[in-house]
């Protein structure tokens, strides 16, 4: 059985602070470990089987193939389908790859394209060693660029066929098997086949590079777009693009061999001299392996004969592959958009002395709590999450560079669906304020009235995309950047990633002090101990002590008088068993009136910030409240209980308030007295006294595991 999810959360946590899920350390995908696996069968003299990506119809997925056909789909070895398979025969080569007809997957097989060009890039995805010769056990394993993280991918080599033909991708050569072994990986990764059915090309760019991503539209394309793409050529960079999409869905090849709603991968540049002037010439591959541009320097055109014969025999190739020239011009005119992912930031401004430093951060917007919305929604814009950068003075040789962008913000919105086509994006964007002087210094989230101002800079436009970026020039200071769904009360976790130019600091504001608890001035009606003290011993038994079932009758016939729904059992359990120093069960005159007071002071703070008049707290009302029991926490914290919390309804009764203010008060306490400063370590037998003390449900779980990770960070 796996480990349960917070002790997963502790563990990733951990894994991540220690370098895993990176390039050289990458995160095991579904905690399936290639070597442990490879070397398992190969000394049983076994071949593996996927149980976690099984030869079945559920890999494949729904709404691919017509239930006749999936019915004839047979899961074979590339051993059985030929006789002397390879997995990379004469190395890796962009013509090797060709599409199915079944999957419209070409957004990840141009990006395939690209990345034959780059060794280091194809190495990191594509593990040394892997064959079918050495050391075979029916296992191989890719390793791809996931939401921050790498991630090693575990396949068995079974591939689906048809009438002893490979239904997806499959190579020019037909021994080899790199590329369908490679597709299955991210078919796994994405979910099924299926789920890799319509995509962008810059999510598999990211995806196969993990570097800096940026999207650019052709029909505003910057004047300086040609030197931009000749800069990534020269550095470790891949690029690919998309042609606007038809009139149907199905692809349409234009009169000019142009293919409507399909991408490309961009192989190549060219200038040369044509009748004494310069034409700029794009080079691009079609993944179908065919069907080419049939115009101005296609592969047929007169404008070769108007080149050098050095130039003619360099770009000139006379075949049905799929690659083809075309002007710069013409490459504006027919495609969409342009995508460029890179290793290295020299393509951004052609600066090879400056560094830039890059930083990310993952966040998450949760409906109620810090979802607020873009900033037309003026009261709840503040409350999403708010991250504060210093943006340095440029030093040395990059300070000649004075009007040169020297910041680029990326945002990257993650699903929690399993399967890439459950997943449905959200539109985002973000804001950057520029910090005042009045505010500098000022810790915690920055109130509302703070961004009535302008912003200073921000996405154009809010996308439904899986990332949105923007590259601009930001003067040395203070800032706030405010990344947000377009509409309120939209879940969604995110990865925000700056790269400066300059030195910069990020600072999560969420996360300072992420939780302090102080203890409110207790009001009036506390002091009166003899009424306390009465109506304890009414409900006591003979050894005056009062149970769960006792305590559940006096706070519902003297707190709360027929205003609520009342206490139920098991929150009078879940009180006893906190309040309970002595461990009996049971509470004495001193442990009641510890909780008694609590439930007082956490009842009148409820109706206090209840404004709505609705006898239940909304979850923008939650944090009012926190703030009243005299609480600071980060938005983690809070977004926490929004979703343990907020229920359905999105709304907190007075008894889940209660609760929830009590349980988070002792596990802080609980923090306080066993750490050392930096963390709690307990025995085996020690965790176990605790469980048995705390009777800890799983919530409280979720709260000790975000109290330890903030409190040692």
């Amino acid at each position: 059985m796996p480990p349960p999810g917070v002790c997963l959360s502790i563990r990733n946590e951990r894994n991540r602070r220690s370098g895993r899920g990176s390039a050289t350390n990458p995160d095991k995908f579904l905690d399936q470990d290639f070597d442990q696996l490879h070397q398992g069968y190969y000394l049983k003299n076994d071949l593996f089987i996927d149980r976690m990506f099984p030869p079945e119809w559920r890999s494949i997925g729904d709404g691919l193939l017509h239930p006749n056909d999936l019915a004839r789909i047979v899961w074979r070895r590339p051993g059985t389908m030929v006789k002397d398979p390879y997995f990379i025969l004469d190395g890796v080569s962009r013509f090797d790859v060709r599409q199915g007809g079944i999957i419209g997957n070409c957004w990840f097989l141009a990006s395939i394209g690209a990345l034959t060009f780059q060794e280091d890039i194809k190495k990191q995805i594509i593990p040394e060693g892997q064959s079918f010769k050495k050391d075979y056990a029916g296992i191989f394993h890719f390793r791809f660029w996931r939401f921050g993280k790498w991630v090693d991918v575990v396949i068995d080599d079974t591939l689906p066929t048809i009438d002893g033909r490979l239904i997806f991708v499959y190579s020019k050569t037909p021994n080899e098997f790199w590329a369908a072994l490679m597709e299955k990986a991210y078919a796994k990764v994405c979910g099924s086949y299926a789920d890799m059915n319509a995509g962008s090309v810059s999510e598999a760019l990211m995806d196969l590079s993990g570097g800096i991503h940026m999207t650019f539209k052709l029909d505003e394309a910057p004047p300086d777009l040609w030197d931009i793409m000749d800069r990534a050529a020269k550095s470790a960079s891949l690029m690919a693009c998309g042609t606007p999409p038809g009139l149907s869905p199905a692809n349409t090849v234009l009169p000019n061999g142009i293919v409507h709603g399909h991408a490309y991968t961009i192989t190549g540049l060219m200038q040369v001299m044509s009748n004494s002037h310069l034409v700029r010439l794009v080079r691009l591959l079609n993944p179908w392996g065919h069907g080419e541009w049939k115009e101005d320097w296609s592969d047929k055109s007169s404008k070769w004969k108007t080149v050098s014969l050095e130039d003619r025999t360099t770009c000139l190739t006379i075949a049905d592959d799929g690659e083809f020239w075309m002007s710069m011009e013409d490459f504006c005119k027919n495609y969409s958009d342009m995508d460029i992912c890179s290793l290295s930031h020299d393509f951004l401004d052609g600066s090879t002395d400056c560094h830039w430093p890059y930083q990310f951060h993952k966040g998450r917007w949760v409906t109620g709590a810090t979802a607020g919305g873009c900033s037309n929604y003026k009261e709840s814009f503040w409350t999403n999450p708010q991250y504060h950068i210093q943006v340095e003075t440029i030093k040395g040789e990059c300070a000649k560079d004075k009007g040169l962008k020297n910041l680029l913000v990326s945002l990257m919105q993650k699903s929690d669906k399993r399967n890439r086509r459950l997943a449905s994006n959200f539109h985002i964007g973000f804001s950057v304020f520029s910090v005042p002087p009045e505010y500098k210094g000022r810790e915690g989230k920055f109130p509302a009235e703070f961004f009535m101002r302008n912003p200073v800079a921000s996405t154009k436009k809010y996308l439904n995309a899986r990332e949105v970026m923007e590259f601009f020039r930001l003067v040395p200071g203070e800032y706030i950047i405010v990344p947000s769904t377009f509409k309120p009360n939209e879940t969604a976790s995110f990865i925000l990633a700056i790269h400066s130019k300059t030195d910069s600091h990020l600072l999560d504001e969420n996360s300072i002090d992420s939780l302090k608890i102080t203890e409110p001035i207790p009001t009036e009606n506390m002091n009166d101990n003899d009424s306390r003290v009465t109506i304890f011993q009414k409900y006591t038994d003979q050894y005056e002590e009062v149970d769960a079932e006792q305590l559940q009758r006096l706070l519902n016939e003297n707190l709360l008088q027929g205003k609520s729904p009342g206490f139920g059992l098991d929150t009078c359990r879940s009180m006893v068993t906190l309040m309970d120093l002595s461990v009996t069960g049971h509470l004495n005159h001193n442990e009641f009136l510890r909780l008694w007071d609590r439930v007082v002071r956490y009842r009148e703070i409820f109706y206090r910030t209840d404004t709505s008049r609705t006898g239940d707290l909304s979850l923008s009302e939650l944090r009012n409240a926190v703030i009243a029991a005299g609480i600071q926490m980060s938005d983690d914290l809070l977004n926490l209980m929004a979703l343990r919390y907020g229920g359905s309804t999105g709304s907190l009764t007075l008894e889940s308030f209660v609760s929830l203010i009590l349980r988070l008060e002792c596990m802080s306490k609980i923090f306080r007295n066993l750490s050392d400063g930096k963390g709690i370590y307990l025995q085996e037998k020690e965790v176990t006294n605790v469980v048995k003390q705390m009777l800890l449900s799983l919530y409280l779980l979720f709260i000790a595991r975000n109290i330890y990770q903030n409190n040692e960070q």
